[in-house]
């Protein structure tokens, strides 16, 4: 039960960046609708007034304010997108080529190594119990532990949980 609750959990953390962003975008448009509300009042007032060619210099200056702020918010993140990009770039500087693609390859090969690991082990385990005449389903139940399936199964969950909210 509890490796089931764990694999669950893995492959929600994988959609948790997907699950966040819905919430930054839900809040955007909230601001940008408070924003349209805003310019429509001011507009209306404008109206009554009688300053329609104030109205449409208010709203060019507003619309003047929107890209504004869109190029700032772009230029942000493209700023920020060079950044990281400068970083790692600095980190492989002076580095040979395999050392770079070995950087790249941590977390795939602990990944790899730990599921080798747990493969070889139990096999271990599993030859040692059939060597010493003991009964097969104490010794699998001995070497597949709850503990292990959880371990597994959250990396794998992870991984691929991870890839299947990354596709759009």
């Amino acid at each position: 039960m509890i490796s089931l609750l764990s694999t669950i959990a893995s492959f929600l953390m994988g959609g948790l960046p997907k699950f966040l962003e819905f919430f930054q975008d839900r809040s955007d448009k909230k601001h940008e609708l408070a924003l349209a509300r805003m310019q429509n009042d001011k507009e209306l007032q404008m109206l009554e007034r009688g300053y329609v060619a104030q109205a449409r210099v208010e709203e060019i200056r507003l619309d003047q304010q929107k890209v504004d702020a869109s190029i700032r918010e772009h230029e942000t993140v493209v700023d920020h997108q060079k950044a990281l990009l400068a970083h790692d770039v600095a980190i492989g500087e002076g580095a040979s080529r395999w050392v770079i693609n070995l950087r790249a390859m941590i977390r795939p090969l602990v990944t790899l190594i730990f599921v080798i690991e747990l493969v070889i082990l139990n096999f271990a385990i599993i030859w040692w119990g059939w060597s010493e005449g003991l009964d097969f389903m104490t010794v699998v139940s001995q070497a597949f532990t709850d503990d292990e399936m959880i371990i597994l199964s959250s990396i794998i969950a992870f991984w691929f949980g991870t890839q299947a909210f990354s596709k759009k």
